[in-house]
């Protein structure tokens, strides 16, 4: 069937060290998956897995310039592990979970931390809140075949060179492969998914001009700035 207009390009992300590029699927998140900042954003430290989405065109390859998004006061940032999915499959075992990993790579969950607290309050959906325009800058994939799949590391973030994050990746209250066989219990994984796997502590406010930086041991470096 012919179009009315042309359809959005699709998203394809850099592949580290390769030519072709990883094309995008779907982009899920799971909130608030490490203990200590599920306490700061008001959990009990320990809960079961809860996911939420962004649209694929919500991602920002390999960072640069943001634009400060509108109707917020309280933006503040969240640097993530980022599964990319290469196998597809449903109701995935744990025990081979990490097989259908083709990548990881360093991500920004950007929350409009103000709007996400009102919908939480009133028991509506968080969209507005997280899946705003430019809501998910992301380095380049790196293949699971050179970073193998990372359990521990340093994972970090600082604004204008003053550190706000610094945790460790076996932090995690739910690992890459328990995520994703809890995940894929409820939606069918295919080629091209990412899985935001949540935050450490020390999420902040950020403003217009702020400079993030932010890794995690093992990966290439991400930066954004906020216009």
């Amino acid at each position: 069937m012919q179009a009315i207009f042309p359809p959005a390009p699709p998203m394809i992300l850099p592949i580290l060290g390769a030519d072709a590029g990883f094309p995008v699927r779907r982009v899920y998140c799971v909130a608030a998956n490490y203990a200590q900042h599920a306490l700061e954003v008001g959990g009990d430290g320990r809960e079961p897995p809860a996911f939420f989405g962004k649209p694929t065109d919500a991602l920002v390859p390999l960072g640069g310039n943001v634009d400060y998004p509108s109707r917020t006061d309280k933006l503040q940032h969240e640097v993530e592990l980022v599964v990319a999915i290469g196998r597809g499959g449903k109701d995935i075992p744990v025990e081979r979970a990490l097989s259908h990993v083709f990548g990881y790579a360093v991500g920004i969950d950007l929350t409009r931390r103000d709007l996400q607290a009102q919908a939480k309050e009133k028991g509506k959906p968080w969209d507005l809140g997280k899946g705003f325009d430019q809501s998910a800058p992301i380095g380049a994939i790196v293949p699971a075949t050179q970073v193998g799949h990372p359990n521990r590391g340093r994972i970090w973030l600082s604004v204008n060179g003053d550190s706000k994050q610094d945790g460790d990746l076996n932090q995690m209250t739910w690992n890459v492969a328990e995520v994703i066989a809890n995940l894929s219990s409820y939606v069918a994984l295919a080629e091209g998914d990412l899985i935001f796997t949540g935050t450490p502590s020390g999420v902040s406010t950020i403003v217009r001009g702020d400079v993030v930086d932010c890794g995690i041991e093992g990966f290439p470096p991400l930066s954004i700035r906020l216009v």
